[in-house]
């Protein structure tokens, strides 16, 4: 079974002294689960692993049932430590509180368990951890999966991960394109944004959330002011109201709205948004097109490239941490900026469907950027791009 470069993470961390709790977090379907229990079949410390999936939310004992089951086993067989997996955790209220209180209790009583705690939903996850248990976690990031993952997998050649996306569950399907759609539509969407985020934040019009992830996946690689999004859409509310959806939608890994680069943070702010997909199978499920016409279609093709390279970008900050925007001046653009540090980097993205576009001449003349580049048509491959680490390029100098 293929292994995610996060097995090696956590079997690393699960080999060091008890320390801090292990949280393994990520978009749904990109599996966590999965990960944990390659894990677990390769360690030889004793283990107990549970979900609260079918357990009733309002039953937080029984966390602190699982993690006595945990210490009665440990005793039993004499270990000088042992391992707790719980799955799901978040579907339950008050989780970190009751997590907070046993791993308290064992760091007191010298109780040499470790825990590793993993849910489908990264927005309950992140609330719990930020409400109670800061200072007693470490995060791993799972990520949606890269094209070298994809291919190496499933087999997807380049042009397949530019529209297919990153969700294995998904590659065989891709075949049947409706059965493909219904998939990511009803096992991805769906969950995310009824069960993620109606449930995690106060969302007064759940149908204005919907139609703005159905709309900035439609727009995915453009620029759409959020006026502009109101006149589209149906009971609108205000600017404020969708910024703040906006907002959540990137919490939740789904869509975001890119600011335009600027040395005045005020101007970032304060800029019209560049809608982008967190993975391009989303953009795929939400248009009513197909592969061949699509890949055959220059300008349309265009925004799937766009759309992939921005997808990894974006995946790749969340990993290091760094930020990204876009930048256009008058007829010059360039489609992303990469900020950490005091430093940027600039990258054009071609796919043939552009003319002549100084944006990269403008942009370094302004800014004297780090590093400036093209991907894709007469630049760097795309295929290479997208294995880049750019936590690397990131250090570099020039």
């Amino acid at each position: 079974m293929f292994r995610r470069l996060q097995f090696d993470e956590l079997k690393r961390r699960l080999a060091e002294p008890r320390d801090k709790i292990q949280t393994i977090s990520g978009p749904r379907q990109v599996g966590k689960s999965t990960m944990v229990k390659q894990v677990l079949q390769e360690t030889d410390v004793p283990y107990l692993s549970v979900s609260a999936d079918n357990v009733p939310k309002a039953d937080t004992f029984w966390i602190s049932e699982m993690w006595a089951t945990a210490r009665a086993r440990m005793k039993a067989a004499n270990s000088p430590e042992f391992l707790l997996v719980i799955d799901e955790v978040h579907k339950l209220d008050n989780w970190s509180e009751a997590v907070k209180k046993e791993w308290d209790d064992d760091t007191r009583n010298d109780v040499n368990i470790k825990v590793v705690i993993l849910g489908s939903s990264r927005l309950l996850l992140k609330d719990g951890l930020t409400e109670s248990l800061a200072g007693r976690y470490e995060l791993i990031r799972m990520p949606h999966w890269s094209f070298n993952e994809m291919h190496e997998a499933f087999g997807l050649d380049l042009d397949q991960y530019i529209y297919f996306g990153g969700y294995p569950g998904g590659t065989k399907y891709i075949q049947d394109e409706r059965r493909w759609r219904r998939y990511i539509k009803d096992s991805i969407i769906a969950p995310a944004i009824e069960r993620d985020i109606l449930t995690t934040k106060t969302i007064y019009k759940p149908a204005l959330m919907r139609q703005l992830f159905d709309l900035g996946c439609l727009y995915s690689g453009k620029e759409l002011s959020l006026n502009k999004m109101l006149g589209q859409l149906q009971d609108a509310g205000n600017v404020t109201t969708l910024a703040s959806y906006l907002n959540t939608l990137k919490e939740g890994c789904l869509l975001c709205g890119l600011q335009k680069y600027a040395q005045d943070e005020a101007r970032k702010y304060n800029s019209v948004p560049k809608l982008m997909v967190y993975n391009t199978a989303l953009l795929t499920a939400e248009t009513n097109t197909n592969f061949h016409k699509a890949f055959t279609t220059p300008n349309l093709w265009g925004r799937w490239v766009e759309s992939a390279v921005g997808a990894y970008l974006l995946s790749q900050a969340d990993e290091y941490d760094f930020r990204l925007f876009y930048w256009r001046e008058n007829d010059d653009e360039v489609d992303f900026v990469i900020e950490d540090g005091g430093q940027c980097i600039a990258i054009e993205v071609k796919s043939g469907r552009r003319g002549t576009n100084n944006g990269l001449k403008t942009f370094n003349d302004k800014f004297h950027p780090q590093h400036s580049f093209v991907v894709g048509t007469d630049g760097i491959p795309i295929e290479e791009f997208l294995t880049w680490n750019i936590g690397n390029l990131l250090e570099t100098t020039i």
